[in-house]
């Protein structure tokens, strides 16, 4: 079966709509799990997760790896088939409230993930990066600027795939950085309207302004 690298079907993207299908298919895509360790680590049931596993097993977006005997029982490990993107006519046919099921799910593992990362230090690396630019755009500027995203994409795989074979050819395992990029462009609300304001704020801590884009050191 090929590798999927896109999904330009509006009805396969109905049937990822599924939060937690979102929240598997997204782990699954770094790394190798079974069903029990997935369903420790999302606090779910082992059982509505075996359900979504099988489903999206089906859909044919992931594969099983492996098989284990553990405790008397046979546990199956399974991984992502590639990393997936929703091809932009695809994305434009799926109705919105399955579009708000999707964002929802990602927006709660991004936020999941940053927080972890920045727990562990992740952002004190010389080169990492933590901007906020706040833009008024006409919708010529605003297509520009996702046509430069999707090609910035196209140029993170490439550094992606080279590292990996740098890594591969050299077996400098101890150069080898564990990195994560989450990129946004979305349609934000008025300056005017204000940003709500969150628990930290109400008690007086610090929170992000609107100064233009800046590395984080």
């Amino acid at each position: 079966m090929r590798q999927i690298t896109e999904i330009d079907d509006p009805r396969l993207v109905k049937a990822l709509a599924h939060p937690l299908r979102v929240q598997l298919l997204r782990l699954l895509q770094d790394r190798v799990a079974s069903p029990s360790e997935l369903a420790a680590e999302l606090g779910a049931r082992i059982s509505n997760v075996s359900y979504h596993i099988r489903a999206l097993e089906r859909l044919g977006v992931l594969e099983l790896v492996e098989t284990k005997p553990r405790r008397g029982a046979v546990e199956h490990y399974f991984r992502a088939r590639g990393k997936l993107r929703i091809s932009d006519e695809a994305w434009e046919q799926v109705p919105g409230i399955v579009k708000t099921a999707m964002v929802a799910a990602t927006l709660e593992q991004i936020t999941r993930y940053v927080h972890t990362a920045a727990a562990v230090d992740g952002f004190d690396n010389a080169h990492a990066h933590l901007s906020r630019r706040p833009m008024v755009l006409d919708q010529d500027g605003f297509a520009e600027l996702a046509r430069a995203l999707r090609e910035f994409l196209e140029q993170v795989a490439k550094i992606e795939t080279e590292s990996a074979d740098r890594l591969a050819a050299g077996d400098h395992r101890d150069q080898e950085i564990s990195s994560g990029l989450v990129m946004m462009l979305f349609e934000a609300p008025p300056a005017t309207v204000g940003i709500p304001t969150d628990a930290a704020t109400q008690k007086g801590e610090r929170r992000a302004d609107d100064r233009p884009a800046r590395r984080h050191r």
